[in-house]
């Protein structure tokens, strides 16, 4: 099975190397046919009743993971709680606990070079 990084946004572009999804349902297809290395989620999408949290539940049901996943929304509250449900998922040995989860918001207009370094780091 192929390898790849999908980075899920509707406004951002996905950082060289990664493919991008722009709805949750392209998301699940992904994870549903692909090997993912790394997984970036935002919490609001267009589609206003089909957002990330909603995604990072559907994954859980489905037992869908990335060897690693980032939340990067904007959205601190929104990000926080695909956060804490991912963890619950560990703690509860549905996910495995050696999957890498960071929470690190990006802005909505740029990418600090800072802040991309965690992205170019995973290749």
């Amino acid at each position: 099975m192929e390898t790849i990084s999908i980075f899920l946004d509707d406004y951002r572009k996905a950082p060289d190397g990664y493919v991008l999804a722009e709805t949750i349902d392209e998301c699940i297809e992904l994870l549903k046919n692909f090997d993912i290395k790394h997984l970036s989620l935002d919490h609001d999408l267009l589609n206003k009743t089909r957002n990330g949290f909603m995604l990072v539940q559907e994954m859980i049901k489905e037992k869908l993971f990335a060897k690693r996943i980032t939340i990067h929304s904007a959205n601190s509250i929104g990000g926080k709680a695909m956060y804490n449900c991912l963890k619950q998922a560990q703690h509860d040995f549905i996910m495995s606990p050696s999957i890498i989860v960071s929470l690190r918001p990006l802005p909505l207009n740029f990418f600090p070079p800072k802040v991309l370094q965690h992205y170019l780091e995973l290749r």
